[in-house]
């Protein structure tokens, strides 16, 4: 929390995009969701939280901030079914979340036009399940952005080569094709 910020880290890059799709798409009402998995929304002074940060930063920039959600402040089924709808019809138009929490059941696709991956995931599957959240019927945009951040020189990129090489070798394995050992 006390550190600098630094302008070009990968949470700034995000929140630069993210805030450039929600321009562009203003007029639609077009919706994004966020996946961060490492970090996860804190109360007031609790400490740094990344979700807070996107969502302060995205606020400044002019995004209301009713227009932004966290998956994790929608417990009950009834709370998370109104929150679906409010993204469906781009009451909210930025939905962050894990993996865990946006995984299956989140039927928020109508009118996604954008997907960010602010870290790795740690199973090929969960790259699929986020990405499945996207890449849906239902979904009225035929082109969609999906962007996976990283920072050079640091535990992302071996990250996103790590799922690289397990999603091979399970698909090796599932369809019994080997060109290697």
């Amino acid at each position: 929390a006390d550190a600098p910020d630094q302008a070009e880290s990968k949470v700034n890059v995000a929140v630069r995009e993210i805030f450039s799709v929600w321009q562009e798409t203003r007029d639609k009402k077009l919706t994004q969701l966020v996946f961060c998995d490492l970090s996860t929304p804190k109360a007031e002074g609790q400490g740094f939280s990344v979700y807070q940060d996107v969502k302060a930063k995205l606020v400044r920039l002019g995004v209301p901030a009713a227009e932004v959600a966290f998956m994790q402040d929608y417990d009950s089924d009834a709370a998370k079914l109104a929150l679906f709808k409010d993204v469906r019809v781009g009451t909210v138009r930025v939905l962050m979340g894990s993996t865990q929490k946006m995984g299956a059941g989140t039927n928020v696709q109508a009118l996604l036009v954008a997907e960010h991956h602010l870290d790795a995931p740690w199973r090929p599957a969960d790259i699929e399940q986020r990405e499945g959240r996207i890449l849906r019927q239902g979904n009225t945009n035929p082109v969609v952005k999906i962007c996976r951040y990283v920072t050079e020189g640091s535990f992302d990129a071996y990250m996103w080569q790590a799922l690289e090489t397990k999603a091979k070798f399970i698909s090796q394995i599932m369809t019994g094709e080997s060109a290697a050992r």
